[in-house]
């Protein structure tokens, strides 16, 4: 029993991976999720799609992996954050759509929440903005349309979760209504001081606490799997929102370390131990993954397009057939040519928090090719990360804790050696590249490891941790800070279109 499964739902998939006792991966399996797009700015999952293609993937990565459950000491769980679900306790069945992450419907109630005066109240208890990003203000959605809603809801008859509850109920047959620290810390009612739902909160949003699932660290023992669904009894012992559980994957266990996930989307943390520290520099406040009953935080900023800019170039501009050519283009040019390129086709995320802004390529000559403009649009992702990291050091300087001495990165790009070399460029300390990037996955799988007594401590599976490229800085703090310079400039003139 020295196998552990993670179960990885993501907004474009789900995911099963095995991962042996060291942290390497036996078998993989993943299955795409349909976009719902209801109207502009709607964005929702099926969730019973979200449950059979993770159930799929579960039962084929065993078979993969040729092993069976017996053989699996736990189960993680790592899911998309902040989207939400709400169910009937009865049927076990949802009574709307999951509201993702990326929707927007909600910011109305944002607006009321805002001039009620709540966002400091908010800000203070739970880390986060008041933004429509997080799941309060999509369940209190869900109550005030969906007919019959509320009625049930007082009556006790609804269960709300994220994606990682969803899940372990269905798992466990309904046995269990449980979520961790690090997915209610998303969801802008959970108090995380105390590491329980805030009654003020709730009661600002018109919230029935019976709808709320237990809250419990992320490595404990959550429940048992039914024997039916993989062929054996399993116990989920670890779940973590995704960007929490990189963290946990990356071994950034101690104040000061930090990890980048280069996805559709950059998310930056930097744990920050048990110090709350509230961000004068854009960012938001939030539970790390959590090993104990004792609150753990990191400061988090998201970067809204990272990756997705080279689908851009690939399916908007058609300058590329596939992604992978992007290096290989960039490359055929020394630089960008002057050429800079903002991808704030949805607004600006952190530290800017500009949603007016949008997209420009400055910079242009008469000698710009295609090759410029990708280089420059490759360039924009660490810009944006570099951006990010600076207002972390801001932040930790006005509180007196360490300064980020590398950067461990994971996700999709961070396999680009162009990206990862310029990113060390601007940062100006090392850029780490782990020899496992399924760092959301590992996380998950290291929390179900340590609950279940695989690992006897986090200093054990720091030992785990295996870079397997470092990047150093090969340009002048001076060169970087022009650059940066640069860039900021191009940022002005996004937001002032």
């Amino acid at each position: 029993m020295t196998y552990l499964l993670a179960l990885d739902q993501g907004t474009s998939s789900s995911r099963s991976i095995v991962f042996d006792a060291e942290g390497a991966i036996v078998a993989m399996a993943q299955q795409e999720i349909t976009q719902i797009y209801p109207q502009p700015g709607w964005v929702e999952h099926d969730p019973q799609e979200i449950w059979r293609t993770q159930l799929a993937t579960a039962r084929e990565v065993l078979q993969k992996a040729g092993i069976s459950a017996r053989q699996v000491r736990a189960v993680g769980i790592t899911n998309q954050r902040e989207t939400t679900v709400v169910w009937n306790r009865r049927t076990g069945q949802a009574i709307y759509n999951a509201i993702v992450w990326q929707d927007r419907r909600a910011e109305p109630s944002c607006v009321a929440l805002r001039e009620r005066g709540l966002a400091p109240t908010i800000r203070q208890k739970t880390g986060l903005l008041v933004d429509a990003y997080f799941s309060g203000t999509k369940l209190q959605w869900i109550l005030d349309n969906v007919p019959g809603a509320r009625a049930q809801a007082a009556n006790g008859e609804l269960a709300f979760g994220t994606v990682d509850s969803w899940l372990m109920w269905q798992l466990t047959g309904g046995a269990v209504h449980a979520t961790d620290v690090s997915n209610a810390a998303r969801t802008m009612l959970f108090n995380v001081h105390s590491n329980t739902w805030d009654a003020e909160l709730l009661q600002a949003l018109d919230i029935p606490p019976d709808l709320m699932p237990r809250v419990l660290p992320s490595a404990a023992q959550f429940g048992e799997v039914l024997p039916a669904l993989l062929g054996h009894a399993l116990t989920i012992g670890g779940v973590a929102g995704d960007q929490q559980s990189a963290l946990f994957g990356q071994a950034c266990f101690s104040a000061g370390m930090a990890k980048n996930t280069y996805g559709t989307g950059c998310f930056m943390l930097m744990h920050t131990g048990k110090n709350f520290q509230t961000s004068t520099n854009g960012l938001i406040t939030t539970s790390a993954a959590q090993a104990s009953a004792t609150p753990e935080f990191a400061l988090e900023g998201s970067v809204f397009v990272g990756g997705a800019v080279v689908q851009w170039l690939r399916d908007g501009l058609g300058a590329i057939r596939s992604s992978a050519e992007v290096q290989a283009l960039a490359e055929t040019v020394p630089d960008s040519g002057g050429v800079m390129l903002v991808p704030a086709f949805t607004g600006l995320g952190a530290p800017y928090w500009n949603p007016e802004a949008r997209g420009t390529i400055t910079g242009l000559t008469r000698g710009s090719t295609t090759a410029h403009i990708a280089r420059a649009a490759l360039e924009s992702i660490a810009f944006q990360s570099a951006a990010l990291l600076q207002a972390m050091a801001r932040d930790a300087q006005q509180a007196g804790a360490a300064a980020v001495t590398e950067l461990r990165v994971d996700g999709g790009a961070c396999i680009n050696d162009l990206l990862m070399q310029f990113q060390a460029d601007l940062l100006g300390i090392a850029v780490v590249r782990p020899v496992v990037t399924e760092t959301t996955a590992l996380g998950a799988a290291y929390l179900a490891g340590l609950s279940t007594g695989l690992y006897p401590s986090t200093a054990a599976l720091g030992e785990l941790w295996k870079a397997e490229r470092r990047f150093e800085p090969r340009i002048s703090a001076a060169q970087a800070q022009e650059k940066m310079q640069r860039w900021e400039h191009a940022v002005r003139q996004a937001t002032a279109l």
